[in-house]
């Protein structure tokens, strides 16, 4: 694949997920089996060598966004909760939590601060909240996008964890798990060619490769169109109230990518393609191994609210 460029051809027909397929009923993403977790400290060394399907748990709740895109800390709390008990298979949540960190731990959380649709205190506390609450020291603890290579809790962390909000994107089509760690490099420009096309290469920098314990893909008011570099606008953003957790960053932006096509095709009527291919997230699977991106190689488990679910 060295040198090729993609076009949307190409990416539809190797597409890591099949929205069209999914609203029609698609059994290769309906009602899916958990398969054991993987254990504690195993982070994404882990996730590549996995011949079993990498688990999703989409969570959704219709109090977690009210008016005038207002989050509910609370409930956004229950449904991180409510995630990662069911990714580790356990029913407390500080049990589940201690399937990722502990008190020796040093922990990065790799947010996300873009002005127009950031992260958001609501889910960055709750994460906090239970990493506190698993032992780990306040003063290892690092919540911050910007300035990665200059922060001693990221340099020294023992673990990171990866969340931002879902968007589509000028550079690489989509803006999910994947691309959130482009900040741990000093040039971003340069990963801008083809798309992204390389950007699971960042993880397998020193500072990031194998330290990954959790992503977590913002699905509460995710943006499904945008025009140009600077080109936001409000009206594109829709409540959709939800939460995608993983350990594999590759299956948490599949999944995330077939919600955003599958609105955009019942906005447009079409199946209308992003200003940039979002191939970046196919090419994490087959060519760098990073996670998995096809539809028959994630278990998908949905909790909560269905309505307009869209997969």
């Amino acid at each position: 694949m060295a040198g090729k460029k993609w076009t949307r051809r190409d990416f539809l027909k190797t597409a890591a997920v099949a929205p069209v397929a999914s609203a029609v009923g698609c059994s290769c993403l309906s009602c899916p089996k958990p398969v054991p977790a993987a254990p504690a400290g195993a982070g994404m060394a882990r996730i590549t060598q996995m011949s079993h399907k990498s688990r999703v748990v989409l969570v959704r709740d219709a109090a977690a966004v009210g008016e005038a895109r207002k989050i509910n800390a609370s409930v956004v709390q229950k449904m991180l909760d409510d995630a990662v008990m069911t990714l580790f298979l356990e029913k407390d949540p500080l049990v589940a939590w201690k399937h990722i960190v502990g008190p020796s731990d040093i922990v990065g959380v790799k947010t996300n601060v873009w002005n127009a649709l950031p992260t958001g205190p609501e889910l960055e506390g709750a994460i906090r909240t239970r990493l506190l609450e698993a032992g780990v020291p306040a003063d290892k603890i690092s919540i911050k996008d910007r300035g990665l290579p200059n922060d001693p809790i990221f340099q020294a962390a023992t673990v990171l964890i990866n969340v931002r909000p879902a968007r589509v994107h000028y550079w690489s089509g989509m803006g999910s798990c994947i691309k959130n760690y482009i900040t741990f490099t000093p040039k971003y420009a340069e990963w801008h060619n083809d798309a992204c096309a390389d950007l699971a290469k960042i993880w397998s920098l020193p500072q990031v490769a194998g330290r990954t314990r959790l992503n977590i893909l913002s699905m509460l008011t995710p943006l499904y169109h945008n025009i140009g570099p600077r080109g936001f606008s409000e009206q594109y953003l829709w409540p959709y109230k939800g939460l995608i957790v993983s350990q594999d960053p590759v299956a948490a932006d599949a999944t995330g990518y077939s919600i955003i096509r599958a609105k955009r095709l019942e906005v447009f009527g079409e199946d209308k393609p992003l200003e940039v291919s979002a191939h970046h997230i196919e090419l994490a699977d087959t060519k760098y191994g990073l996670g998995k991106s096809k539809p028959e190689d994630i278990d998908l488990i949905k909790l909560g609210w269905s309505d307009g679910i869209l997969i």
